[in-house]
């Protein structure tokens, strides 16, 4: 169960899949489009908010363990990894569920934890080359 109701006055509270950072994300639905608000540090991310939605559904069409990839938006992502397919040309959206110029990668950090708080996924969390996959 996630930490937290996901709006800004009680986000949910969330840790990195190492276990090494933590950081929040709330739900902003009065944003257009619809936000996921991820804040780690001083560092504001913004994705959008269907990504929850999306990305479970693309995890149950993978039907095993994905690897999770995450990269800095100015890095490449690894073929088949989350991170590749929260900014490809053929997810849902058309590229990049990152909203902010510069930070839109490390999808495939902050996004599934939240997956797993929220019952839809299970992760590893190891100390590096974790993986996760769904759950229906």
């Amino acid at each position: 169960m996630a930490d937290g109701t996901g709006t800004k006055d009680d986000p949910w509270r969330l840790t990195t899949p190492p276990g090494s950072s933590s950081y929040t994300m709330y739900r902003d639905t009065e944003a257009d489009p619809p936000i996921l608000v991820c804040v780690v540090g001083s560092t504001t991310l913004k994705y959008q908010l269907r990504a929850i939605e999306d990305l479970h559904a693309w995890l149950v069409e993978q039907g095993d363990w994905v690897p999770l990839g995450a990269a800095d938006e100015k890095k490449p992502a690894a073929d088949g990894t989350v991170e590749a397919w929260g900014r490809s040309e053929s997810n849902p959206v058309g590229g990049w569920y990152g909203l902010r110029n510069g930070y839109r990668g490390r999808f495939g950090m902050y996004l599934p934890p939240l997956l797993e708080a929220l019952g839809l996924a299970e992760l590893t969390h190891d100390a590096r080359n974790n993986r996760m996959r769904a759950l229906r």
